[in-house]
């Protein structure tokens, strides 16, 4: 493992000429493709670099651990509003070792995804190191930036098949004066679905709606205000119905699971899927995708449009088919966590990756292929 410490380090390694497999502490290695190449960690490119609360921007190393950036935020009364999801557990690993870059690399976003934003939105620069070994920076310090191309969403999500990132810089935002949760029991889908919809278009403005089926469970968080959060907790109740209501640390601890889906992190062997699905029509074939796969688990997230799953070990060609037949066209499928050999000969991603456009894409960036190289497709 190479664990270079500074921009002329990381230049030198990568002039090497030799493929390069990128992390940060590895929480999510089995993410995508097996690929290869020389394993080399940015976890040295650490510590905050530049946080000024008022400004609500804060720049920080690639390499810093989340837990860093989040506790410096939580000292001043601040957050990262996209609440991203730790993935360690889900590999083995332990949690609270991912870092800020591995959180942007694969645009990582939690329960509040659909109401404020994906980790992209709220990304604004960076500074790295391209495939060709040169250093390049993109973005600004400042909140508003519209000059030139927005480079930074393009390398948000792209897995580290683009740049070497070795500091970022992020959007941050006042945490919320209050919060309420309300937890309504004894709810089956199609009863989860509706209220989503009607919620969700109502001017109630929750920041978390998440349904877990096999427990009937459905929750709704409101941030805000105290008083907007009390008045709009009435309405909420008006509207979905009675159900206890959770505030303080209980509360949080609840959307702490939820963020980190512990629901579906159920032990290896297993696969755990991601699919993203229309949120007025998830609940439709629901029960029938659950009970065609070996001990399903799910979570309804993004009030409705995404689904955590995970089951046990199946013939992947007939879980495929079971997959397809409830998407029915209408999303997509990612499978997060599978078995090497799964991740070797079968596609990750589906629908796959728009191969001739990401071609142009790594070829302005990365005209090697030397960064990750297969990760998101045996020609990428």
């Amino acid at each position: 493992m190479l664990l270079p410490q500074t921009d002329a380090d990381l230049i030198d390694i990568v002039r090497s000429g030799e493929p390069l497999a990128l992390c940060g502490h590895g929480t999510k290695a089995g993410w995508g493709r097996v690929f290869d190449g020389k394993p080399v960690s940015l976890r040295k490119f650490s510590g905050i670099t530049d946080y000024t609360p008022a400004e609500l921007v804060m720049t920080a190393g690639a390499g810093t651990p989340l837990a860093v950036v989040e506790q410096a935020l939580a000292d001043a009364g601040q957050y990262l509003a996209f609440e991203p999801i730790d993935l360690g557990p889900l590999y083995g690993g332990p949690r609270g070792e991912q870092t800020i870059g591995g959180v942007i690399a694969t645009n990582l976003s939690g329960p509040r995804r659909p109401f404020v934003g994906a980790a992209r939105d709220f990304f604004l620069g960076f500074k790295g190191v391209n495939g060709s070994g040169e250093a390049i920076k993109a973005g600004a310090k400042v909140v508003k930036n519209v000059t030139g191309y927005d480079l930074p969403k393009l390398i948000a999500g792209s897995f580290g098949t683009l740049v070497a990132m070795t500091e970022v810089t992020l959007k941050v935002m006042p945490a919320p004066e209050a919060t309420a949760t309300l937890v309504l029991d004894g709810v089956e889908a199609a009863k989860a679905q509706h209220l989503f919809v009607s919620v969700l278009g109502s001017t109630i403005e929750p920041t978390g709606a998440v349904f877990l089926p096999d427990r009937q469970r459905l929750y709704f968080r409101l941030e805000g205000s105290g008083p907007s959060v009390g008045y709009r907790l009435g309405e909420l109740t008006k509207m979905a119905g009675e159900g206890e209501v959770l505030t303080g640390i209980h509360a949080a601890d609840i959307w702490q699971g939820l963020r980190h889906i512990d629901h579906v992190l159920v032990p290896e062997p297993a696969l755990l899927w991601s699919l993203s699905v229309p949120a007025a029509g998830f609940a439709d074939g629901l029960a029938s995708l659950l009970g065609q796969l070996d001990g399903a688990k799910a979570q309804v997230d993004w009030g409705g449009g995404r689904i955590w799953l995970a089951h046990s070990l199946m013939d992947i060609g007939a879980v495929r088919q079971i997959i397809r037949g409830y998407l029915k066209g209408r999303g997509h499928a990612t499978l997060l966590r599978a078995p090497d050999e799964l991740r070797r000969g079968d596609a990750v991603f589906s629908p796959e990756v728009p191969v001739p456009l990401l071609k142009k894409i790594r070829a302005a960036f990365d005209p090697g292929l030397m960064f990750n190289r297969g990760r998101l497709h045996p020609d990428l």
